[in-house]
């Protein structure tokens, strides 16, 4: 199997939609519904990787607080909800196996560099239009 160039096929941070640990509630519902997105990467003060947020999490927290006002999610934050065990990162320099083994289980894997900063994300039909293009 070639080796992907990850730098080549993915999508860079800056034309991706990110949140900030720091985030309100309602900016990350609102930004979720104007882009139409079910998860989101989730990065700290310094744009290190922390995670993702999925609608289910928004829906969890929603029925936690047993409110759908979005003002009153103004006052919770999105690293209070992140999941850090969900949308494993892999780094710019990962080997094929590995991107293929993780873009199997998710739509989307968030790329890191070595100090665990966000690079952009690969989604699965980048992968599988590079790979094709092998065959």
């Amino acid at each position: 199997m070639t080796r992907i160039n990850i730098a080549k096929i993915m999508i860079p941070k800056p034309l991706t939609r990110i949140l900030h640990a720091t985030d309100t509630v309602r900016q990350a519902l609102e930004t979720m519904e104007n882009h139409g997105f079910t998860a989101i990467p989730v990065l700290d003060d310094a744009e290190r990787y922390i995670g993702c947020v999925t609608e289910g999490d928004f829906l969890r927290h929603v029925l936690r607080v047993g409110d759908t006002d979005k003002k009153v999610h103004e006052n919770y934050l999105v690293g209070d909800l992140v999941r850090k065990d969900f949308c494993e990162a892999i780094a710019i320099t990962a080997p094929t196996d590995d991107v293929v083994r993780t873009i199997l289980n998710q739509n989307f894997v968030p790329v890191v560099d070595d100090r665990n900063v966000l690079c952009g994300i690969l989604t699965r039909k980048g992968v599988i239009q590079e790979l094709a293009e092998d065959i």
